[in-house]
């Protein structure tokens, strides 16, 4: 009872940028990124749900990618734009363990999901003729059910961990949200081996879905290679590049916070790379996708020109 009471009372978080000589310019350029990160996951998700041609294992699992990588944006930015323009920079005890949860679920289920997905280029590119077997609609969602509770695992078994150690020391975490290497240094206990076991589970939890990437895309390029027309070579490219473009970008960041050990880490660092992979990465995936994909494109074409065309008959 002593450590929740002394848990009870808020935390300051002092942000991506401590004492910013310009924090209107940092609102602006993050708000802006912000509203285009949560439009273009919307109409990810629309054009994936109107568009008959989408409705494949592919494009199911990039709909759930865009829902995580809304809710996820959505768990750091407001709070981090607000701070920005208030000077109370405080977050309660109970909203700082809502924060550390579903960074964690999300960060856990985006994780798992990617890796599956690279498993569906692999069916799709090595075995088509029996991928509407191996990637049929109740398998589809066994994946993407396993992805969510794969991740709500981790933020489940972890967040009360995190939350029980005594904080009676400085309130002020030195991040822009309740990350969790960054809340564990305001405990007044030693929480070095809780922290190596959440390293070695992080670890351990990157290990499978990055081993089933890579084997899927070693598969996927051997039977590339073995291709002789020029033409289907080039539609197994086209069909993976978005994919292999996302997982890099994602698996990187996640490799440098979870997999590094804390002690190369520096504050600085960790809200640079936090930044990029909570605020820039849910704004490039669906640009990347729809950009890089014809099928995508095609289906906003079509929105875009029945909008027009209904509003010229309106008029």
């Amino acid at each position: 009872m002593r450590a929740i009471f002394q848990n009870s009372t808020d935390f300051i978080l002092l942000g991506l940028v401590t004492h910013p000589l310009f924090p209107g310019l940092i609102f602006a350029v993050v708000f802006s990124i912000f509203v285009v990160a949560v439009t273009a996951n919307v109409v990810m998700i629309l054009l994936i749900h109107v568009d008959s041609r989408l409705h494949t294992p592919m494009y199911f699992m990039l709909s759930q990618l865009s829902i995580m990588d809304t809710v996820y944006i959505c768990i750091t930015v407001p709070k981090m734009l607000q701070d920005l323009l208030s000077k109370e920079k405080t977050i309660s005890f109970l909203g700082c363990a809502i924060q550390v949860f579903l960074y964690l679920t999300l960060l856990g289920g985006e994780v798992f999901l990617l890796g599956l997905m690279a498993y569906d280029r692999y069916v799709a590119v090595c075995n088509p003729l029996r991928y509407p077997l191996l990637m049929n609609r109740r398998i589809c969602l066994f994946m993407v059910i396993g992805s969510w509770v794969g991740g709500s695992l981790d933020g489940f078994i972890l967040t009360p961990v995190t939350m029980s150690f005594p904080y009676c020391g400085s309130r002020e975490i030195n991040h822009f949200f309740c990350e969790i290497p960054a809340v564990l240094k305001l405990s007044c206990i030693d929480t070095s081996l809780y922290e190596t076991l959440m390293y070695s589970c992080c670890v351990m939890m990157l290990l499978i879905p990055i081993t089933i990437t890579s084997v899927s895309y070693t598969r996927i390029l051997i039977t590339v290679h073995q291709m002789n027309s020029a033409e289907g070579r080039r539609k197994a490219f086209a069909t993976c590049s978005s994919h292999i473009m996302v997982v890099s970008i994602f698996y990187g960041a996640a490799f440098y916070t979870n997999v590094i050990p804390y002690s190369y880490h520096t504050p600085e660092t960790d809200k640079v790379v936090s930044a990029f992979y909570t605020i820039l990465t849910p704004m490039l995936n669906p640009l990347i996708y729809s950009l890089r994909n014809k099928d995508v494109a095609a289906a906003l074409r079509k929105v875009l020109g029945i909008c027009t065309f209904s509003r010229r008959i309106s008029a």
